[in-house]
């Protein structure tokens, strides 16, 4: 059963529309007294929910409602639009009503769901519902025409919101008082009245020394005109290219980019700005990456940095467990090529394949497995190739497959169904070619390792739902996902994490015998290993 839903204006009634099998309209549309009314339904009958976007359910969220299952009008339309070859057209809701009237659709409107309404509205009182009824009719058509597998995609891909939203909702737990500590013992005492902190200041000044002269760290075109003038001509600020240098400047430099990167990603205006409450609440982008990997706006949620993640603390009583994917990329490729044998049990894959093949050299094995979906064919990686072609040939033969067809201009699909952009004029350039074959290569591993991810999250969600756990999920990047959890069903939590990454697997590769084991560790702070 399907119902679409509109949450209606922030002053109206929220109102549904059942459906029927197809997607088409069963009845009239009904209006609901209240978000809460949604909960009862959800209980009476477990419909699977047609949202428009993302603003649906997170003020269903905010009422203190959740749902089971949803089809995402948006991330679906931007699915079959990259599938039909268009890639990053629009796929609003608009922009998919106008597409089934034959219209060319106008630009996606900002991403700002919950802002104010526009000056000029043209739409309607009320046709939302009526949109999203049409345009979800319209998918329906397309996805069963499509196969079970896209159908999974759009299902994973709308599950992702759901998990996305609620993770928003929920923060990730975050100690601000450690926080500031951290900082503190890093960069010294908060500067009163702005400027740099105390370390910095010293690590600037003993730059200016080293120098003989002022010069701004923070200015890329200072630092390169002062290594000019002391005779030695630098292409950038890099820290490899830096550290190839000798003179006594560098030592302070490469200390205040990385102490100067804290300050102004992860530093005290940070704090004040992202952390509430007890709670980092970042706004999670599902698909935002060409891959399908997840990204955010602002916060930088995926790249929370060692020094600051003591920070991020269980409440007392709780704790976090935090599952990654042993070398998920690599066993992605064994899977979807078929050759098993790269990808043998759950031991350390790097580890296996060195005693096998590279004379117990872990390092070796990793970059030879990094250089086949990468495309790395420079310093030694063009011999460790060698010696994996002739090792695991299909393996090897899908990637190359994939860069071939990148090369000349075709598309690449993931194992689900998620297509690459298309090519860019002027790709049949060498370099471009190059380039864009390099790219597909790995399009086709990272993207469908991202589908994993996906089904994991949704299967674990719905374990949770399931069981009523009062564990939460907090936290998600590419193959790493974090729950909050009270103490005393931490152990079966994480063994639900690792349950749920085996139905992942079979989810998308049926009975395949390569294994996705994820590290699991309960901890009180995300730095415990």
């Amino acid at each position: 059963m399907r119902v679409a839903f509109d949450p209606g204006p922030r002053d109206g009634a929220p109102r549904i529309q059942r459906l029927r099998e197809d997607g088409t309209a069963a009845g009239s549309p009904e209006p609901l007294p209240d978000l809460a009314a949604v909960a009862e339904l959800e209980k009476a009958e477990a419909p699977r929910w047609v949202f428009a976007r993302a603003r649906s359910y997170r003020r269903l969220l905010a009422a203190g409602v959740g749902v089971g299952r949803a089809h995402d009008v948006e991330l679906v339309e931007g699915l079959l639009v990259a599938a039909d070859g268009h890639f990053g057209q629009p796929h609003g809701l608009a922009a998919a009503v106008a597409r089934l009237h034959g219209r060319t659709p106008d630009p996606d409107p900002p991403t700002a769901d919950d802002g104010p309404p526009a000056l000029f509205d043209t739409a309607a009182p009320g046709d939302e519902l009526a949109d999203v009824v049409a345009v979800h009719a319209a998918q329906q058509r397309v996805l069963g025409a499509a196969g079970p597998r896209m159908r999974l995609l759009a299902a994973a891909e709308s599950a992702g919101r759901l998990v996305a939203e609620e993770m928003t909702a929920a923060g990730l737990p975050w100690r601000a008082d450690v926080h500031d500590r951290l900082l503190v013992e890093l960069l010294g005492p908060r500067p009163v009245l702005g400027g740099r902190p105390p370390k910095l200041a010293a690590l600037a000044a003993a730059v200016d020394a080293a120098f003989g002269r002022p010069v701004n760290p923070d200015s890329p075109a200072e630092v390169l005109r002062a290594f000019a003038r002391a005779g030695h001509e630098l292409t950038s600020t890099r820290s490899w290219e830096l550290e190839r240098v000798d003179h006594p400047a560098v030592a302070p430099l490469l200390a205040y980019k990385e102490l100067a990167r804290l300050h102004s990603a992860h530093g005290w205006a940070w704090l004040r700005t992202w952390v509430r409450d007890g709670r980092f609440r970042p706004e999670y982008v599902v698909g935002g990456v060409v891959s399908g990997r997840w990204a955010t706006r602002g916060g930088g949620a995926l790249q929370i940095p060692k020094a600051v993640r003591a920070a991020v603390r269980a409440d007392p009583g709780w704790r976090l467990v935090v599952a990654d994917a042993a070398q998920l990329e690599p066993r992605v490729l064994a899977a979807l090529s078929g050759d098993h044998a790269l990808a043998p049990g759950d031991d350390d894959l790097y580890t296996a394949l060195a005693a096998r093949e590279f004379g117990d050299d872990r390092g070796k094995a990793k970059l030879a497995l990094l250089s086949a979906m990468y495309g790395q064919t420079s310093g030694g990686a063009a011999v460790l190739l060698a010696t994996l072609r002739r090792r695991f040939p299909a393996a090897m033969a899908f990637v190359e497959d994939a860069a071939r067809a990148g090369e000349e201009g075709r598309l690449v699909r993931s194992h689900l169904g998620r297509t690459c952009p298309p090519a860019q004029p002027g790709h049949e350039q060498p370099a471009a070619a190059r380039a864009r074959g390099r790219f597909t290569r790995n399009f086709v591993v990272q993207a469908t390792a991202a589908e994993w991810a996906l089904v994991l999250l949704a299967e674990l969600r719905g374990w949770l739902r399931a069981t009523g756990s009062p564990a939460e999920l907090v936290f998600f990047q590419h193959d790493e996902v974090l729950l909050h959890a009270p103490a005393e069903v931490a152990g079966e939590t994480a063994a639900a994490v690792e349950a749920a990454a085996a139905l992942a697997g079979r989810r998308l590769f049926g009975a395949t015998p390569v294994r996705f084991p994820m590290q699991t560790r309960v901890v009180e702070g995300y730095d415990e290993r």
